[in-house]
């Protein structure tokens, strides 16, 4: 009864499986790889003493030490104080999909230091962006903050935004920032800055 049993296609697509499962373990590991490659990457770029002449995107050195990494722990405020602390914790918010809070937090602190007369305009753009209902970057707040916001945003001052921005500052700081401290992004940079202090 030939036609029947046909071992030698049987063995073509039991290989095209194993090809397949090798295939998917090789895509798997080059993930895992080009992530560790962007972590390595990243702390590079943080860590400039370490690889010299690495420069950041503003092309000016970044000199970070482990005395700065680690005032970061003590309060979100020093954290938020520090160029570098805002790049750091701010990679860490976008692997947590919450980067429009230090975005907000920080287009409110620039919104501060607006001359009167461009308020208006910035006003406009940080509600659209941030508070509205269906803002790009919503941020978290309550119905009532968001209306209360909104009517602060269309008669704008420099303190329209304060309310909304310390509540989110308070999410930021009970919420993601303890995460950020015990995070292998912060721990590994802490870790590198005093290995090398150390030598």
């Amino acid at each position: 009864m030939p036609g029947f049993f046909f071992p030698q296609n049987n063995m073509t697509e039991l290989n095209g499986k194993d090809d397949c499962k090798l295939g998917e373990g090789k895509i798997h590991k080059k993930k895992q790889k080009a992530f560790g490659a962007d972590l390595k990457n990243y702390l590079k770029s943080m860590v400039p003493h370490i690889e010299s002449g690495i420069k950041t995107s503003s092309s000016r050195n970044v000199m970070l030490s482990a005395e700065e990494v680690i005032q970061w722990s003590q309060s979100l405020e020093k954290l938020l104080a520090s160029q570098s602390g805002q790049s750091v914790f701010r990679e860490f918010l976008k692997s947590e999909f919450s980067e429009e809070n230090i975005e907000f937090w920080l287009a409110c602190e620039d919104y501060k230091k607006t001359k009167s007369d461009h308020l208006h305009g910035k006003a406009e753009r940080i509600y659209e962006e941030f508070v509205q209902s269906d803002a790009i970057k919503q941020i978290n707040i309550d119905y009532q903050m968001r209306e209360a916001t909104a009517k602060r945003a269309q008669d704008p001052t420099h303190t329209s935004f304060d309310e909304a921005q310390k509540m989110v500052y308070i999410l930021m700081e009970r919420d993601s920032y303890p995460r950020f401290l015990k995070s292998r992004a912060y721990l590994n940079l802490l870790n590198q800055l005093q290995t090398s202090t150390s030598r």
